[in-house]
């Protein structure tokens, strides 16, 4: 039995061009996001911090005199975290000289405390086998204030129980701009590629009912395939974005069906037809095991660009490889702020 907390649920380059989408209200401005001025820093240092808010936790920001400061974001847990942050921040300063002043969501300077408020609770769309649900480490804006939803469905590692792994830290951008972060979670033993496609597209509905003004569709490897998987249902989402999308296994693996993914992408993409005028991009990386036929797939695209509003297609980026890249801090510098105004501008960018 389906669950739905909380909410009652109503009924590199671009290669094709369409309408915007709709417009959306303005969303309230979170304390956290203006870190630089609350800080007082120089206008130097902006970039910085801006470039801190858009990265996964745990991340923390340590804050000395005279405008010192340093950050770490990833790379250990959170106390490891806190204390790189002290320690380069103490270097520059002096040993004792800095404290902590931005936590995950929060700003934890003296006289400056605040905190985000958590989803609320029972929100989330459940079965006994999955869960779509807010993910607490990012901003919650709410269905009435925020620009949209962006669902990241996570990979498949076979029984590997990846439920509440954090979305990749480019959906960073969305949120700071707006968008609630949902994730897309499935018990990894009930974890088929068309019965996960069924939940999304479920959920997916659920969310728009809710009053979601743009909902975008998003994942890595199996979470990429089921957004693409979602295509044929008109109005689910406004935009999909697959990251490195695989279904298939890779060659090492017995039983593999890599022959298969060229044919099934291209039927994907045919069904398209029926989704309305929605916009699509696809990331997809050199030396990638799961991926068959790369020149294939950038072609299957480019013959298919009409069905869509916009396609934006990166296509084996130099500097990334493997299946993993797109969750890199360096996948997030390049592309995380061109996938957002992809997503959202009235005429999206032609390149990253």
């Amino acid at each position: 039995m389906r669950r739905f907390g909380g909410f009652v649920g109503a009924a590199a380059m671009l290669i094709g061009l369409g309408v915007a989408p709709v417009s959306h209200a303005q969303a309230p401005i979170m304390p956290i996001l203006e870190a630089p001025a609350i800080l007082d820093l120089p206008e130097a240092s902006h970039a910085s911090v801006r470039r801190f808010l858009n990265l996964n936790t745990p991340r923390a920001l340590a804050f000395g005199p005279n405008g010192v400061f340093n950050w770490q974001a990833g790379g250990g847990d959170a106390a490891f975290v806190e204390q790189t942050a002290l320690t380069n921040c103490e270097r520059r300063a002096r040993p004792g000289a800095c404290t902590i002043a931005l936590r995950d969501l929060s700003i934890v300077k003296p006289g400056r405390e605040w905190a985000p408020s958590p989803p609320p609770e029972g929100v989330a769309i459940t079965s006994a086998h999955h869960a779509t649900l807010p993910d607490e480490r990012f901003i919650w804006w709410g269905p009435e204030q925020a620009r949209g939803v962006l669902v990241f469905g996570h990979g498949k590692e076979a029984l590997t129980d990846l439920r509440g792994r954090q979305p990749q830290s480019w959906t960073r951008h969305f949120n700071n701009a707006g968008f609630d972060g949902w994730r897309f979670d499935r018990e990894p033993s009930a974890d088929s590629a068309r019965r996960a496609a069924a939940w999304l597209r479920d959920d997916l509905a659920e969310l728009r009912g809710r009053g979601y003004r743009q909902v975008i569709v998003a994942g890595q490897s199996r979470g990429g395939w089921n957004a693409l998987m979602v295509l044929n249902r008109p109005g689910l989402a406004d935009v999909a974005i697959a990251i490195a999308a695989a279904a298939h296994g890779r060659p090492s693996e017995e039983n593999n069906r890599l022959h298969a993914q060229i044919a099934e992408l291209e039927t994907l993409l045919a069904e398209a037809a029926r989704a309305g005028r929605m916009r699509l991009a696809v990331v997809d990386f050199r030396d990638d095991p799961f991926m068959a036929e790369p020149d294939k797939r950038a072609e299957a695209l480019r013959r298919q660009r009409e069905r869509f509003a916009a396609v934006l297609l990166i296509d084996r980026p130099e500097g990334m490889t493997g299946h993993g890249a797109g969750g890199s801090m360096a996948f997030n510098d390049r592309y995380g702020a061109c996938l957002l105004r992809f997503a959202t501008a009235p005429r999206p960018p032609s390149a990253c």
